[in-house]
């Protein structure tokens, strides 16, 4: 009923507003939110994004090693109305053998490399790995010490690179009686630990991007059982001794959004646009949301 469908929009407006910061430098506004859905039993549970500089194409990353790409359709406010789907493949270990679901195949994080290629981190087996062509083998980056000793499905989530190509990673939860998070870094053949980003076991590490502005974005999620999920997206200056003026950019109500995972940070020609997709854990009473904000400044 006509009725119904205001109530429900207005309800939603309402939800939106309240992911609004109450504090903080930045200006932050909702864009909207795209539900996105195809009949095909291999799709969902997307854990990373990545949007194009210019917001017109997407990669996105399933946890079960899968990888789609396509173009963004969008109206003349620029809000998402639409995902044409023009390629996917199933990633490879370094050997070319298609990665299962699991422990091997468990992708969570996806950044995309100056040459055009792009970084996929794992948990399970945690590594990180480079890909030139979504249909070639994996070239497989060292994997330290540290990342054996992650707990079991708390491994490598996040995941992002800077404009000088230095990539960097972040497990999903910080250690025990711990108050922040391992930031590691991979540059010139080698990872290294430059600084730690404080945080809190309420909220989990999900997804990061560099923006334009050469700032750090991490989404972090909080899981309250059968009240869903709060989601929170935090923003850090980054300097080679660490990072700084944490900002605080929005923090959705419980039920406001589903499983928010990755997150892709570009520019719209006004500000900031966050991207924001859904993992739905391949569950029907979730869903795939693709969820714009805009940070002006």
């Amino acid at each position: 009923m006509p009725g119904c469908r205001h109530r429900s929009l207005i309800f939603g407006v309402l939800l939106s507003t309240l992911a609004l910061p109450a504090f903080g430098k930045a200006s932050v506004e909702y864009v909207g939110t795209y539900v996105w859905s195809l009949p095909e039993a291999d799709f969902g549970g997307f854990s990373a994004i990545e949007i194009s500089e210019d917001g017109s194409r997407f990669h996105i990353l399933s946890d079960r090693a899968q990888i789609r790409w396509g173009e963004v359709e969008r109206d003349a406010a620029g809000r998402i109305r639409g995902l044409a789907m023009s390629g996917r493949a199933r990633l490879q270990d370094s050997k070319g053998q298609m990665l299962e679901p699991g422990w091997l195949g468990d992708s969570e994080g996806l950044a995309t490399a100056p040459d055009g290629g792009f970084w996929v981190s794992f948990e399970g087996l945690d590594r990180v790995a480079y890909y030139a062509d979504p249909d070639r083998p994996a070239t497989r980056l060292p994997v330290p010490d540290a990342f054996e000793k992650l707990p079991i499905n708390r491994g490598l989530e996040a995941l992002a690179v800077d404009a000088e190509g230095s990539l960097f990673t972040i497990p999903e939860l910080i250690g025990e009686g711990a108050d922040s998070f391992p930031v590691w870094r991979y540059r010139g053949g080698k990872w290294d630990q430059p600084f730690r980003l404080p945080g809190s076991s309420k909220w989990q590490a999900v997804g990061a991007d560099i923006g334009p502005d050469g700032r750090l974005y991490l989404l972090e999620r909080h899981f309250r059982g059968l009240l869903g999920f709060q989601s929170r997206v935090r923003r850090f200056v980054m300097g080679d001794d660490g990072l700084s003026d944490e900002e605080v950019l929005l923090e959705s109500s419980t039920l406001q959004y589903d499983n928010l995972e990755g997150i892709s940070a570009w520019s719209d020609g006004i500000g900031i646009r966050l991207t924001m997709v859904s993992d739905d854990n391949f569950l029907a009473v979730q869903r795939t949301e693709l969820v714009e904000y805009r940070v002006l400044n």
